[in-house]
């Protein structure tokens, strides 16, 4: 939403824009503050201004409200800053990829913009610096609702390259809705790694005053630099308020809040540890750093898909594919109208594998007569195995088996620790 025609042809007669001092004369009081950018939120009629206080406030205009232009913004050069370097402490790589964390607030105009320099993102939270010291590119920046696998591939190089040339561990700033899948694809394609790979991500912007972002961010750093685990993991917060930040495991976490700070959990596993005023506490048994150097496996067939059971679905619902993670119903079901359909699909060679709708649990289709006809068939029951890691792990399995035995025996095989032994339920705060 935008502001209303007619606020727009008094604010452009005066050449105003975000950023500049203009006066607003109402019947009850007279207002002096930057013009704002207008918010997606507000209504059309609405001129948001910063006060000297640095409140934001919003009048209501019409079409005879008198608007003055004040001052015009004066456009500062940007300064170059110099990014500094302490031979005694670690180093860190810090890859950008986009997102709310990767955002910061220009405080002259109330605007957030994405970080797309380098620059900008190693001074966004410069307390890093007093923990390591820093090397920062941008590799993309996307909305994480966009990162397509071949992001996924571009990413893993730049991380073994970072590795391989000294650092220490590697920091991913990236969105929430789709970091997991990201983890997970990160975790098959890297081996052999020398350094922690840490995805963080922010729920709430830096214009907010409960944005989770520079906590995230700066325990990611901490994590990153202490270089102990040799494994993919994502850092959110763990509780709602601030007080520790939860180290989940790459192939195990999922986003369950749309909103929440916590937002993330691990599935079927206990947190890997917690980052508690700096201090970090690791609580289960992880992979320890690699000799190196790292390398990348990044082949993927990107001919696969999730597909979600749901009652009335009909055969002809189900795609042709050469993989297809089915999530089904509890313990692993479909319809039995569906048998044939898959039966058929595989027949022609697809690789068709079981996960469940369920959060938490084990997919077990022994139990009843549908799930021991959909293994009869050749469907692939994925125990532990989060929906969207069997969706990663699929398409490089694909790539790395030349027959259906050898594909099954992949996807059937613990990797980066993604198929839990034993299952934990509501495990987020232990």
């Amino acid at each position: 939403m935008t502001h209303a025609g007619f606020i727009m042809e008094k604010l452009s007669a005066l050449n105003a824009k975000p950023g500049d001092i203009i006066a607003v004369n109402l019947p009850e009081d007279n207002f002096i503050g930057v013009l704002m950018p207008h918010h997606q939120f507000s209504d059309p009629d609405i001129l948001i201004i910063k006060l000297d206080n640095g409140y934001n406030i919003g009048l209501h205009i019409n079409k005879e409200t008198e608007i003055n232009l004040v001052k015009k913004l004066v456009a500062q050069e940007k300064k170059q800053r110099a990014i500094p370097v302490d031979k005694t402490k670690p180093t860190i790589h810090i890859i950008g990829t986009g997102g709310t964390i990767a955002c910061y607030v220009d405080y002259r105009t109330g605007a957030v913009h994405p970080a797309t320099s380098s620059e900008d993102l190693a001074f966004s939270v410069p307390e890093i610096f007093d923990i390591c010291n820093v090397k920062t590119e941008v590799a993309y920046q996307l909305l994480s609702e966009n990162i397509e696998p071949d992001h996924w591939q571009i990413l893993a190089e730049k991380i073994a390259s970072a590795l391989n040339n000294g650092a220490t561990g590697v920091v991913i700033p990236h969105g929430t809705d789709t970091m997991g899948y990201t983890a997970a694809a990160l975790s098959f394609m890297l081996q052999d790694l020398t350094g922690p790979v840490v995805l963080v991500g922010a729920q709430r912007s830096s214009d907010r005053p409960s944005s989770d972002a520079a906590q995230n961010l700066l325990d990611a750093v901490r994590v990153a630099a202490a270089g102990s685990i040799g494994e993919v993991v994502v850092m959110m917060h763990l509780d709602s308020s601030d007080a520790k930040t939860a180290i989940h495991r790459g192939t195990c976490v999922r986003k369950c809040h749309t909103s929440r700070r916590d937002a993330f959990v691990s599935v079927n596993t206990p947190i890997l540890g917690y980052v508690d005023n700096g201090e970090i506490t690791l609580k289960q048994a992880y992979r320890k750093p690699g000799n190196g150097p790292v390398t990348t496996d990044t082949a993927l067939e990107k001919d696969v898909a999730i597909i979600y059971a749901y009652p009335g679905m009909k055969p002809e619902d189900i795609p042709e594919k050469k993989g297809l993670v089915i999530m089904g119903t509890g313990l692993g079901h479909i319809s039995t109208s569906l048998v044939p359909r898959i039966k058929e699909l595989i027949e022609k060679g697809a690789t068709i594998i079981m996960a469940s709708q369920c959060i938490h649990g084990r997919v077990n289709m022994n139990v009843y007569s549908t799930g021991r006809d959909l293994i009869k068939a050749g469907v692939i029951p994925l125990e532990t195995m989060l929906a969207e890691t069997a969706y990663v792990k699929l398409m490089w399995a694909l790539t790395h088996g030349d027959t259906k035995e050898q594909i099954k025996i992949l996807m059937k095989t613990d990797i980066s620790f993604e198929t839990p032994e034993k299952t934990y339920f509501n495990e987020k705060k232990r």
